[in-house]
């Protein structure tokens, strides 16, 4: 699978994730809400020892009635501080966690709105799968970075600092020990992150893979059960699963060593250096609540380190994670509407003028083949042209440059005089309505499938373009009429009633210039008249391209046009070129003697 070209530098550390700072910048209010309820749980957490320590003290070491004073006091103390801590964490965590969904939300709508405005160039290289795995997995892992790692990272960093600092007020000389055994621990945890930050990238590119072969697939059921490959398809994609097992597997060991030499190193310090601690207060340089202070203090350290280096695992999942992202939000369309576009003259009664000047073509994945090469055509309001040739002649290629899918390497193309390079994309497409040869059903009803060719249109507007394409019947014959749900991609329905659907999208969208790319090729013939008559209307005042394989769709247009090998070689009516005895006629002559 071709995977996206990275715009962005690869970076060694977790600098990666600073590509989230433009999503985290707008809830600068909640940040600071969070970090308030940080600071006070992690300050009462800090005052927990302490109050241990005056407790035992002053209040296990005094006598009578004044020690059990001083116990009430302190017990009623340090339930407050728990009561402090709690309603902090609470705080934190609700803020924490909405922070994560909202970022997570915002990150997703970006790069889905980012990816739709992409080029056909784009989804050439680049399997859907891939990119639905960003949006879904990448994005779920960036959702707990911000909505757990980040706080738990900041509140364990709070810890460490504050833990330390009342250690070595507790005692210099052990803390100054533990101090030396905690520089021995990070070596290992900067050495081991930096592999599994590059093992979590390959992981989730796996996973990608894993999706790709999955979307892929399900995508053909019908093609992949008729040629009985269930099992052959079945195994592909386990084996693709068993790969991305196998890598997260090397990433999991690695962090596994990772945890378990942290907690190694950090426990094993601390023992040695609570040993130290019971002799001093055998030899009296200590109290037993200093000790006690002590011990806990040391517990809070070694537990923020540990939840640090889990952290630490998680963030370097996240940056690879970001860094793909991150590259989706980098790619740039080569198409785009201009800085300043110039606007089309008002519609002409007739339709639109279309002229294509010494155009050439190559796609961008097949650059050494030409598509186009030096085309020219000009085409007058109103006026209906039929395209025919041979498959791979460069017709549908036509009207992807016509709808600006594509730039032609050379020469300009013009609708009503002006260059669509200068037109506002969305102004151009508006201008334009296409019936594909693949006809595209989305998972909704009738209606809403019609509307898509204009999203405003009335129902009384739909239901009239569904008449003149010949679709009212058979809709009218659903169970639920317009309001019938078509199934994904319209596997409810048959091919010719799929294409009478985009036909009638077509027409609703009302445009002056019209692109037919086989839209009869999937009607039977009693359809196929309903349909040609209906066309047939709907060109009076407007200009139209129509491609056909079938000729007798085409005898009727003003002029045709034949293509081979990405040039126009004849040109004329049907009687004419029949005449000319060319490729036309050799068609012809292949298709109606078949008759």
């Amino acid at each position: 699978m071709t995977k996206i070209a990275s715009a962005v530098p690869r970076k060694t550390s977790l600098a990666t994730l600073a590509g989230l700072l433009p999503f985290l910048a707008p809830y600068k209010r909640q940040f600071i809400l969070a970090a308030i309820a940080l600071v006070v749980a992690a300050s009462a957490t800090l005052a927990i020892p302490y109050a241990f320590k005056q407790m035992i003290d002053l209040g296990f070491g005094s006598a009578g009635s004044k020690s059990a004073a001083n116990v009430d006091l302190y017990f009623l103390a340090l339930f407050g501080v728990a009561c402090v801590l709690a309603i902090a964490t609470a705080s934190r965590f609700y803020m924490v966690s909405w922070l994560g969904e909202r970022v997570t939300a915002d990150i997703r709508t970006a790069v889905y709105s980012h990816v739709v405005t992409q080029s056909p160039q784009f989804f050439e290289t680049t399997q859907s799968g891939e990119v639905l795995s960003r949006l879904t997995t990448d994005t779920t892992l960036i959702q707990s970075v911000v909505g757990t790692s980040i706080s738990m990272a900041l509140r364990n960093v709070l810890l460490f600092v504050g833990g330390l600092a009342m250690l070595f007020i507790t005692s210099v000389k052990l803390s100054a020990i533990i101090l030396l055994a905690l520089v021995a621990v990070v070596v290992p945890i900067v050495l081991f992150g930096r592999r599994v930050r590059k093992l979590s990238r390959e992981s989730q590119d796996r996973i990608a893979d894993a999706s790709a072969v999955a979307g892929e697939i399900l995508n053909a059921m019908p093609t992949v059960q008729a040629f009985t490959h269930e099992r052959i398809e079945a195994r592909r994609f386990g084996t693709s699963v068993e790969t991305a097992f196998s890598t997260a597997m090397q990433r999991i060991r690695a962090r596994s060593v990772l945890t378990l030499i942290a907690i190694l190193l950090v426990f094993g310090a601390i023992v040695f250096v609570l040993w130290l601690g019971a002799h001093a207060v055998i030899a009296g340089r200590m109290t037993g609540g200093e000790l006690g202070q002590f011990i806990l203090y040391a517990t809070i350290v070694a537990g923020a380190i540990g939840a640090l280096s889990e952290v630490l695992g998680e963030a370097q999942r996240a940056a690879g994670a970001t860094e793909r992202l991150l590259e989706l939000l980098a790619e740039e369309s080569p198409i785009r509407s201009p800085a300043t576009p110039q606007a089309l003259p008002p519609r002409a009664a007739a339709g639109a003028a279309v002229a294509l000047e010494e155009i050439v073509f190559h796609y961008p994945s097949r650059p050494q083949t030409a598509a186009l090469s030096h085309l020219s055509i000009t085409i007058a309001p109103g006026e209906t042209v039929a395209i025919v040739g041979p498959s791979g002649a460069g017709k549908t290629t036509l009207f992807q440059l016509l709808l600006r899918f594509y730039d032609p390497q050379s020469g300009t193309i013009r609708i009503d005089g002006v260059d669509i390079r200068k037109i506002d994309l969305h102004t151009l497409r508006n201008a334009i309505g296409i019936v594909p040869q693949d006809t595209i059903i989305f998972s909704a009803n009738a209606m809403e499938n019609i509307r898509y060719g204009r999203a405003d249109a009335t129902d009384a507007e739909v239901i009239a373009a569904a008449t003149l394409a010949a679709a009212h019947e058979f809709i009218e014959r659903l169970p639920e009429g317009y309001q019938s749900f078509l199934g994904e991609r319209g596997v409810r329905m048959s091919g010719g009633q799929r294409q009478r659907i985009a036909i009638a999208r077509a027409l609703l969208k009302n445009p002056p210039l019209l692109l037919l790319d086989e839209a009869t090729s999937a009607l039977d013939a009693e359809s196929e008249r309903l349909v040609q008559s209906a066309l047939e209307a709907a060109m009076v005042g407007r200009t139209t391209l129509v491609i056909a394989h079938r000729l007798a769709t085409v005898q009727r247009a003003d002029r045709i046009l034949v293509m081979e090998d990405g040039r126009i070689v004849e040109s004329g009516t049907h009687t004419s070129l029949v005449a000319q005895g060319g490729l036309y006629a050799s068609l012809a002559a292949l298709q109606f003697n078949q008759h």
